[in-house]
């Protein structure tokens, strides 16, 4: 879950800016996720967490309430070996064709 204020205005940003402190001292992790990581961007813009998690409604779940203030692109991700096996299929079926 990758995250960056997005589309606002320096004004709307300072407006905003205690909420998300607020909004994140009231937030709860959902329940079924491992956040290994959770990183802020050092040019200011954002930040990153790296969650495993089963349940993929849960980081609907996690998000929902901070899209007033930030944007957020959930990017799912395979361990490279799985995805070199899938690619490799994907490669074999477009040259059968």
């Amino acid at each position: 879950m990758g995250s960056r204020a997005t589309g606002r205005s320096a004004q709307q940003n300072h407006d905003d800016g205690g909420a998300v402190p607020a909004a994140s001292a009231k937030w709860q992790m959902p329940s079924g996720q491992r956040w290994s990581e959770y990183l802020t961007r050092t040019d200011g813009e954002g930040g990153f967490a790296v969650i495993e998690t089963d349940h993929q409604a849960g980081l609907l779940e996690g998000v929902s309430g901070f899209p007033t203030w930030l944007r957020f692109d959930i990017v799912p991700v395979v361990d490279v070996m799985d995805g070199v096996a899938v690619l490799a299929a994907g490669a074999d079926f477009r040259e059968s064709v």
